[in-house]
């Protein structure tokens, strides 16, 4: 095993500033990395998790599968509360293997392809531009929790047919979805974000029972009316409750923070050059390059999980059947054996969208096209109608929410001068 590095994700510091535990281990003779704080293989390099993806028979993404012990005592007191008073988590999309993972997947390839996101570019860019209207005259705002928040949180809400006006519902049960996995919630925090979960659980399963009586074109309806079947030989059937509450859990979790992470990123990263937020105004044919060069070097997901279905080796490094495996994408999308220069932000870097921030192969983010033309539509209007932005505070110190593996801002005051109150449509799709 790998000697023990003087790094703890777990401690703020590291926490705060991944990148150089990432390269660190990168460095190590054998790759493959026993984390102690997390209790985990760490797969730090590129082709490594290449590998992985390759190979669910030996890498399962069916985490259910791990030990009691080994998911955490918090996380253990969500799950049983959100069991006993709400549905228990069951595996659809994210926690399953093809052929499973795939008759879940099918259900929502329509909702989120390339085509039908061409056609949302006016929605996405009228919703970017009903944000800016409501702080443009202010002349600052919390970036964060008035722009690269309700933004997502906005698009999803509208895909799965919930009213506006529950945007922030949205956004603090997906929070509760995701804090106790993330390592920073004590066993009371744990029980008040399990307490959210039931509570959004109740208000989907109430929306579920709307629409099977009276559909309407949005996600929830197409989930409540779909059929599947389980194989080739079985008899098509409805989703169940279980079914359907996991599916939004992750719908609602993946279509909002991963993007709010990246929007934020990419404006801390302009606020810190300005010099490439000058070029990104004057040249804004760049952008398209800019949204993939910033998930590269600044990836919102710093891992996922896998599980080790039997005795295996990696790297050189021998994984025992049931070990914890972490595959860590912020650190492959640093791996210098892929990409030159890996540790500095090249706004004209050529193949940045070889990044692994939206995943590989199966399990490839359904969201992807999505996120992108959000993030595309939104740093296209506020470099439009937004000028001088900088921070409020010249000293700001750009913190993240505490998470093991999430990476986004806690918040991020800027002020700036306007360049354009007039609405700007550009009808402009990433694709």
């Amino acid at each position: 095993m790998s000697k023990k590095l003087e790094f703890n994700l777990l401690e703020d510091e590291t926490r705060e500033c991944p990148f150089k535990y990432f390269e660190s281990i990168r460095n190590l003779e054998k790759s493959v990395y026993f984390m102690p704080e997390l209790e985990a293989f760490y797969v730090s390099k590129y082709e490594d998790i290449r590998y992985v993806k390759k190979h669910p028979e030996i890498f399962s993404n069916d985490t259910s599968k791990l030990s009691y012990e080994a998911r955490g005592k918090s996380k253990n007191l969500a799950e049983e509360y959100r069991a006993k008073n709400g549905w228990a988590r069951v595996s659809t999309l994210q926690r399953t293997d093809p052929p499973n993972h795939t008759k879940y997947r099918t259900l929502i390839k329509d909702a989120f392809s390339v085509a039908r996101i061409r056609q949302m570019t006016n929605y996405i860019e009228t919703v970017v531009n009903d944000l800016i209207d409501n702080f443009i005259d202010e002349d600052n705002c919390d970036f964060v929790w008035d722009f690269s928040i309700p933004l997502p949180c906005t698009v999803i809400a509208d895909q799965l047919g919930v009213p506006r006006e529950k945007i922030w519902d949205l956004k603090k049960w997906s929070d509760a979805m995701l804090a106790p996995g993330g390592g920073f919630t004590n066993n009371d925090q744990a029980l008040e974000c399990a307490k959210l979960v039931v509570e959004a659980q109740n208000f989907f399963a109430g929306v579920i029972d709307q629409r099977r009586r009276k559909p309407k074109a949005d996600i929830i309806t197409d989930l409540a009316l779909a059929q599947i079947k389980d194989s080739p030989d079985t008899k098509e059937r409805s989703l169940d409750m279980y079914e359907l509450q996991d599916l939004l859990d992750q719908l609602l979790t993946g279509g909002n923070e991963t993007t709010t992470n990246a929007i934020g990123s990419g404006m801390m990263m302009m606020l810190k050059n300005p010099a490439l937020m000058r070029r990104l105004q004057e040249e804004p044919a760049l952008i398209r390059n800019f949204i993939e060069e910033s998930l590269r070097f600044e990836t919102p997901v710093l891992h996922l999980w896998r599980l080790a279905t039997e005795d295996t080796e990696l790297g050189g490094v021998e994984i025992p059947k049931g070990s914890r495996v972490a595959l860590g994408y912020a650190s492959a999308n640093r791996d210098e054996a892929i990409f030159e220069n890996s540790e500095s932000f090249d706004l004209e870097r050529k193949k940045a969208g070889a990044h692994l921030a939206f995943g590989s192969g199966p399990h490839h983010c359904p969201g992807a096209a999505l996120a992108r033309q959000e993030m595309y539509s939104a740093f296209t209007i506020l470099l439009h109608r937004l000028k001088n932005i900088r921070t409020l505070d010249p000293e700001e110190p750009f913190k993240h929410v505490p998470s093991s593996f999430l990476r986004g801002l806690e918040k991020l005051n800027i002020t700036f001068e306007i360049g354009s109150r007039e609405r700007y449509f550009p009808n402009a799709s990433v694709y």
